[in-house]
């Protein structure tokens, strides 16, 4: 039955990565797209772009959205052929070894924490809430922290018994530590634009 229950598990966290990877990579085409589409011309308007708050072009056209000299779209096209790889290869059977846990949890963090500078940039500094961008934040936030905490759990990126414990402890509670995070970012775009009053005022 615990046997059983692990297959379940393994083939859950293997399915999410797959549908977490697949979202965002779309979210990273449509960006892609309408970025290429603005360059060819200034004046098109981006499919995102629905009012002065929830636009994505502000993004696309700063810095911010360029930070290694060419646009952040291309990264997120290959940088989530990683998660859905590393899904269908768990249902496949494979076993990776540690080394490969420990780079795939690191790039993740990487993205983790360019989430959350894009986040407090995009609301504080751009002063827009970019839909695609938010899509991305979405589905990075969860492949982190599920991936960190499943892996150290199950031992498979080492780390000694003392956090393999710690680890599993706070793994049934991922969803609570997603859920932080969202309200975090949530908190960080009502102090940066004051997203609920402008949804009122929609009204």
């Amino acid at each position: 039955m615990k046997q059983n229950t692990r297959s379940l598990k393994n083939r859950g966290f293997a399915i999410a990565s797959i549908l977490l990877g697949a979202v965002g990579w779309f979210a990273s085409f449509e960006l892609a797209t309408e970025y290429m589409k603005k360059l060819k011309s200034p004046d098109y308007v981006p499919n995102c772009d629905f009012s002065i708050l929830v636009a994505c072009g502000p993004n696309m056209d700063s810095a911010q959205g360029s930070v290694l000299g060419f646009s952040n779209t291309l990264i997120g096209l290959f940088a989530f052929f990683a998660p859905i790889f590393v899904g269908f290869a768990l249902l496949a059977g494979a076993k990776f070894a540690r080394w490969f846990w420990l780079v795939y949890i690191a790039g993740l963090a990487l993205g983790f924490y360019f989430v959350f500078w894009l986040a407090t940039q995009s609301v504080f500094v751009l002063g827009t809430l970019c839909p695609w961008c938010m899509v991305v934040w979405t589905v990075t936030i969860p492949l982190f922290i599920v991936t960190l905490l499943r892996s150290f759990a199950k031992g498979d990126a080492g780390g000694g018994s003392g956090i393999q414990r710690l680890a599993n402890a706070l793994y049934s509670w991922s969803w609570v530590l997603i859920l932080a995070c969202y309200l975090l970012i949530a908190l960080l775009a009502q102090i940066g634009v004051d997203w609920i009053g402008f949804m009122l005022g929609s009204f």
